[in-house]
């Protein structure tokens, strides 16, 4: 009996997929995995239910604490991409090793999922499966299949959707972040109204001032108290969201070449990403922070294309491994307006001294401000030099144009 693993959510795509992996693909038996990195508790129901009734054997697989510590690598990366947090990129190869788990366990030939061929999930999704032996199955986009064929197939077979789709707008939920696209918002000049979120509060003029203590890059604890990774974001997500911090409306370039417009809220990516990044600027050296920039957009990319695992990833985290020891210490950060902002920094590894620094001292340690002449004079001399040596061949060439034409003169008289 030849068996295939599904990547299973209960909505429309994947639902439809069931009996076409049995019709079109020829597999005696379809399995479904749903993996668990956050979503909310309705969507296991919403897969359970349809699974139940598709007489579908159905695997659910608990990843949070797997993703919830990715999300935490992230944050020692600064990993964003084109000005948002890195969310569902992040989720999908936990959640495709967790499914490929199942698809091996359980004596599986085959192994799918229901995305189409316009996205970037098909791409980080296969790129965990075809390190293995399985075949790998995409049948909405082999098939070339619409949402408009999907609704009528699944009138056809009586099969348990409802109009397809789980509402108005398509909505991707991890514990990092929730992404929002589709319907109207396709429209690039479409303003959404306040319906479109659900993690984050219209911001408002009150603020809140919350102490983050980071160890070694990792943040650990808020205001004094120590959580685990899971609880440190679902707590600042509840905390930061009322304050309307982490949404953003972005035209979204997509690996394929396909530019999308997604909206996204994001309340603990982005406290803890802007207090790291503070962090960091008070103990790393001023090289150090400049080549982590480099070192950071490396990895986000890579992050983005679901590509984790790779060689260079691990390269960039020695690096950033090692920056990291000193990112001990706490950052303030206010709530005000819909932002969360860096308002004191603290660290036993300060790359900073307030009396060096102080307009009240007159040195700087060992080193008088006299000193500074000789730097002030060196300083920009090269550029002074070149633009100079510029001017003076400017200014002949004029000068030979002049004479030229004044000697013609000369001469006709």
């Amino acid at each position: 009996m030849t068996r295939v693993a599904l990547a299973f959510s209960g909505g429309l795509d994947t639902t439809v997929c069931v009996p076409l992996l049995e019709e079109e693909y020829g597999y005696d038996d379809v399995i479904g995995v749903t993996v668990d990195v956050g979503q909310p508790a309705s969507e296991f129901e919403e897969a359970e239910e349809t699974a139940e009734a598709l007489g579908l054997e159905h695997y659910v697989v608990d990843a949070k604490e797997e993703f919830a510590q990715l999300c935490l690598d992230s944050v020692r990366a600064n990993a964003t991409y084109q000005g948002y947090p890195l969310g569902t990129a992040l989720a999908r190869p936990v959640i495709a090793e967790a499914i490929l788990e199942v698809a091996e366990e359980q004596g599986c030939t085959g192994i799918a999922h229901g995305c189409t061929g316009k996205g970037n999930d098909q791409l980080r999704f296969e790129a965990v499966w075809r390190d293995s032996d399985l075949e790998v199955i995409a049948p909405v986009r082999e098939l070339g299949l619409t949402r408009e064929w999907e609704n009528e197939y699944a009138a056809e077979k009586d099969l348990p959707v409802e109009g397809g789709g789980g509402g108005k707008w398509s909505v991707d939920t991890n514990l990092w972040s929730r992404s929002v696209e589709g319907s109207e918002l396709e429209d690039p000049n479409y303003v959404p109204g306040e319906e479109i979120y659900n993690w984050t509060q219209a911001p408002t003029g009150e603020t809140q001032e919350i102490e983050i203590s980071f160890e070694k890059g990792y943040p650990v604890a808020v205001d004094g108290v120590e959580y685990d990774p899971i609880e440190l974001i679902e707590h600042l997500n509840g905390v930061a969201g009322a304050y309307g911090v982490g949404r953003t409306d972005s035209m979204e370039d997509r690996m394929l070449g396909l530019k999308v417009r997604e909206n996204y809220e994001h309340p603990a990516a982005t406290t803890l990403l802007n207090a790291h990044e503070a962090l960091e600027g008070l103990v790393l050296t001023q090289e150090e922070r400049e080549f982590k920039q480099l070192i950071d957009q490396r990895w986000s990319k890579k992050g983005y294309e679901g590509l984790i695992d790779a060689p260079l990833v691990k390269a960039l985290e020695a690096f950033i491994d090692e920056t990291q020891q000193r990112v001990t210490g706490t950052v303030t950060i206010r709530f005000e307006g819909g932002q969360a902002r860096a308002v004191g920094r603290d660290s036993k590894y300060a790359a900073y001294s307030a009396e060096h620094a102080s307009f009240d001292t007159e040195t700087v340690g060992k080193i008088d401000q006299e000193d500074a002449t000789g730097v002030a004079k060196y300083h920009g001399f090269q550029r002074r030099l070149a633009n100079s040596v510029t001017d003076a061949e400017d200014a002949e060439d004029e000068g030979v144009e002049l004479a030229t034409d004044g000697s013609g003169a000369d001469e006709d008289e």
